[in-house]
């Protein structure tokens, strides 16, 4: 008799109400990813080892310049160690962000019938709404999630249409948030830039400025589990976001990959949490550290987030790193790519073994991991040697397609080291290295993917 096979409900929420006890193994993560994960309960509450930076930003805007450059410091010190803090007294009133989570955890309490009304379409392109993730091509693994996605600002780019309409209070609730959150981005932008000792206005021009920064919010929402120590909410990735501005409903959960070890994030009252994303990191050319982290999931109680990325527009503007963040002695690390370029690069590179990183595959036999390249180095930058260009003699910039270029521009044609796959010579020791893989000098390892980018 053959026994009839049980579908997998298509919703985390439901498999997680169904009383299983063993998880199916869509969700099991390959134990490589599994490193750190304990009670996250008992890990926030330990006090030894590192903690994300807190900053408070009562006096960002103050008339006081001593007081306000100190703010500004502090500031900027956590985006150059870490690119990840607490945000205090960031202007948003606690009534306001009482009513944002309200809103959004009384959506999630509907039944899922009625949340299926708003559900997206992953396979027409058609990510607005409210979904689950779809297994990615690499490991074939599902993520411990629910969410909802939509774009909150600017005003003219929303599709309401698509917005809960249930409560009542959260499209006015999240359209006032969104005003304010855009608006404490600006503030931000300003204090990086000048760390970069840069015009204040400089960092959002670049990302496109008040009419083309979008904000897209996704509510994360993330079931009990009940065998948290195989699954994860969110695996292991950097934001490819200028900046991520996140609330949470005080369940602990976020973990950031930080000096070689993961570290749980404190649950910290009235604050917000900023992380700097990629679209910071190339511009600043590595100066701002965009940080590996991961969402961890409990048996106990149900976690949920909202997270609003600031994004560039996709095709109109070329991210690279500015000319003011270039020296001979620090050369460009990153290559240009459009927004939409540099997102591909991340989703459709995956099985590439020079973007493992990228894509947060820890494979045992791979030691291009996301956790080496997010370890931070002695000179404050997190590039591991397995992926960093050494470079020696003020040697240029690597470029995307692994040109290595001399001080004395030689040519490299006198070595006449021929690649597959259309990659260039390399000069010296004349490796050949198959599948796409890096090519490697005895003193170099030049990478296709700029050093250290991710998500």
């Amino acid at each position: 008799m053959v026994s009839e096979v049980v579908p997998i409900p298509s919703r985390v929420e439901s498999l997680a109400k169904s009383g299983i006890q063993v998880i199916p193994k869509e969700y099991v993560r390959p134990q490589e990813e599994l490193n750190g994960i304990g009670n996250i309960f008992e890990d926030e509450k330990k006090d030894e080892g590192p903690q994300v930076p807190t900053i408070n930003l009562k006096e960002i805007d103050s008339e006081d310049k001593e007081i306000r450059e100190k703010c500004h410091q502090e500031l900027k010190k956590a985006a150059v160690e870490w690119g990840v803090m607490h945000l205090v007294n960031h202007g948003i009133s606690d009534e306001l962000i009482d009513r944002v989570k309200v809103a959004g955890g009384t959506f999630f309490d509907l039944p899922v019938e009625e949340k299926e009304k708003y559900a997206n379409d992953q396979a027409s392109g058609n990510v607005q709404g409210y979904g689950s993730k779809l297994a990615n091509s690499a490991c074939g693994q599902l993520e411990w999630e629910d969410y909802f996605f939509h774009c909150v600002f600017p005003e003219d780019k929303r599709d309401l249409a698509i917005w809960p309409k249930t409560p009542a209070d959260y499209i006015p609730v999240t359209s006032e948030y969104a005003k304010q959150i855009r608006n404490l981005a600006t503030k931000i932008f300003a204090v990086l830039s000048i760390g970069l000792g840069l015009e204040e206005g400089r960092l959002e021009k670049e990302v496109g400025g008040m009419e083309d920064l979008l904000l897209q919010m996704k509510i994360n929402y993330y079931p009990k589990c009940p065998q948290p120590e195989l699954a994860l909410g969110v695996e292991a990735h950097t934001d490819v976001s200028a900046l991520t501005f996140i609330l949470h409903n005080m369940v602990p959960g976020l973990q950031l990959f930080y000096e070689g070890k993961w570290v749980t994030a404190k649950c910290v009252p009235n604050s917000i949490i900023m992380h700097i994303g990629d679209t910071i990191e190339i511009l600043s050319n590595g100066k701002y550290k965009s940080i590996l982290h991961r969402g961890v999931v409990n048996k106990e109680k149900v976690r949920i987030s909202w997270a609003i990325f600031c994004e560039p527009p996709k095709e109109k503007i070329m991210l690279q790193p500015l000319p003011e963040t270039v020296t001979e002695a620090e050369p460009s690390q990153f290559p240009p790519r459009t927004f939409a370029q540099h997102m591909a690069h991340k989703l459709f590179k995956k099985d590439d073994n020079d973007a493992a990183a990228e894509q947060k595959v820890f494979k045992k036999d791979d030691q291009d991991s996301a956790a080496v390249h997010k370890a931070s180095e002695k000179d404050d930058r997190d590039i591991i040697v397995e992926h960093i260009v050494l470079k020696e003699d003020k040697q240029d910039s690597a470029v995307e397609q692994k040109a290595f270029k001399k001080v004395d521009q030689d040519v490299v044609a006198e070595r006449k080291v021929l690649k597959e796959d259309e990659q260039d010579a390399v000069a010296e020791l004349k490796v050949f290295k198959k599948d796409d893989q890096d090519v490697v000098t005895e003193h170099k390892v030049l990478k296709d993917v700029p050093a250290k980018e991710s998500k």
